[in-house]
């Protein structure tokens, strides 16, 4: 009857099958009878249990070790990928030097000071990678004998180098001609502000892109930035800035220099009431006074920065259909240059083509026009210098080119390819300043700026 019962005690209780065999043999379990006759058996357990603690400790270890063995798997992926570079650098250095080896005459002083601290930059390279490997290897040896080796040659070379002081000279003849040819193109390309005494724009710069709107926020993909064009006694280094998640213009901010626009730390804010907002985003600042579109009427409107005083006039031919190729609702783009105050647009009966209109700053009135060639709605933008309007367009999603100008001085137009550089593919507000001779672009969100280089020839 014994053993059927430690069989049941068994199944009813898993904690004692991790008592071990000799425990139950020695005395652990007892029978007796009881008052009614019945059998009852005694069982005494160890007093050792099973270590749960102990197996949770250990499970914890093995996910340590599975991590640890991950990262240095990890490392060892990297350093594989950085002795590659390493390896073929050496390689092009190994190049260099037989090419010094085989002719030490054409290379100057210079040429094996800059390969003795390539190698000594290798050697620490290769140092560090090892000592976080923690380990050396036949590869570290050989890397460490060549670069030794090539230092080796490179201070031979050196010493039985005959015409090194010939050579320097003649290096530093070329680089004084290069410096002085250099210094001739920067006043070539130093802007003569205020003079119209050139045959029309030559060439326009690589863009300088500032950083991304005051709103940090690329999303404000129409609005436009710059100076004031003609800025009035101690705004000399005023900006300014607009930006908006569509083509509508319901405030400005104003900064103080470049400094204040950087970051983002504006001295004054104008915000459009209603009836006076705007539409499109060609707007400039002249004159201490914004120019900008106004829908309702259809007009050209001026808010005076000091008195924040709004003003507009209708223009009658000017229509609400045609726009640039970029953005919708820029119908009227406002510009100025070394001649004044413009505004472009086009209206039906020029059939869609760009008209320009000298503005009458006192009387904001129009004062004369000029019909162009150039059909608005497949412009990109378009601006005025010097009395000529400059109309560009597309060319891939990296380069804009200047195809179009219209001289209002002679009538004349020609047709152009002057290209330049985008930061991005669309942009909003295109406008050239005569004080500074440069061009503001308002690029997908962007500050983007060009100086624009005239041929005085």
């Amino acid at each position: 009857m014994m053993l059927p019962i430690l069989l049941l005690l068994l199944l009813l209780s898993p904690a004692l099958a991790w008592i071990p065999v000799h425990d139950w043999e020695s005395g652990n379990v007892t029978a007796s009878v009881g008052e009614s006759g019945q059998c009852v058996c005694h069982v005494y357990l160890p007093e050792t249990t099973f270590p749960a603690d102990r197996v949770q400790n250990m499970q914890q270890v093995s996910k340590d070790l599975i991590l640890e063995v991950d990262i240095q798997m990890n490392k060892m992926v990297s350093y594989e990928g950085m002795l590659a570079v390493y390896l073929k650098e050496v390689l092009d250095l190994t190049v260099r030097v037989s090419m010094l080896e085989s002719s030490p005459d054409n290379y100057i002083k210079l040429d094996f000071e800059l390969l003795r601290i390539e190698l000594r930059e290798f050697e620490a390279l290769v140092s560090q990678l090892r000592d976080s490997l923690n380990a050396s290897s036949p590869m570290f040896d050989s890397l460490y004998t060549e670069i030794r080796n090539m230092t080796l040659i490179v201070n031979q070379l050196e010493t039985f180098d005959k015409s090194n002081l010939v050579v320097i000279r003649f290096e530093f003849a070329k680089l004084q001609k290069k410096l002085e040819e250099c210094q001739k193109e920067q006043e070539l390309i130093k802007p003569d502000i205020g003079n119209c005494n050139h045959t029309g724009i030559m060439s326009i710069s690589k863009p300088t892109v500032v950083q991304v709107n005051a709103h940090l926020n690329a999303g404000y993909q129409y609005g436009g930035w710059g100076k004031d064009s003609k800025p009035v006694r101690g705004y000399e280094s005023m900006y300014f800035y607009g930006a908006y998640s569509t083509p509508s213009v319901h405030n400005f901010y104003l900064y103080s220099d470049y400094e204040k626009l950087i970051l983002r730390s504006s001295f004054k804010q104008h915000d459009i009431p209603n009836g006076w907002k705007g539409a499109g985003n060609n707007y400039i600042v002249h004159g201490n006074t914004i120019y900008y579109q106004i829908n309702t009427p259809f007009s050209m409107s001026k808010l005076n920065l000091t008195s924040s005083k709004y003003d507009y006039r209708v223009i009658p031919a000017a229509s609400q259909r045609f726009s640039y190729s970029y953005s919708d609702h820029q119908n009227m783009d406002f510009a100025a240059d070394e001649n004044g105050l413009w505004v472009m647009y086009a209206s039906e009966a020029s059939r869609g083509k760009i008209v320009i209109a000298k503005i009458d700053e006192k009387s904001f009135g129009i004062e004369g026009e000029w019909n162009t060639g150039a059909f608005k709605q497949l412009a990109g933008n378009a601006f005025m210098a010097c009395g000529v309007m400059y109309a560009t367009r597309s060319v891939d999603l990296n380069t804009e080119e200047i195809y179009y100008a219209f001289d209002t001085k002679t009538n004349e137009e020609k047709h152009l390819n002057i290209p330049f550089q985008k930061f991005q593919e669309k942009y909003s507000n295109l406008h050239y300043n005569p004080s500074d001779q440069k061009l503001y672009m308002y690029n997908n969100g962007y500050y983007v700026s060009y100086n624009v280089r005239f041929n005085k020839e």
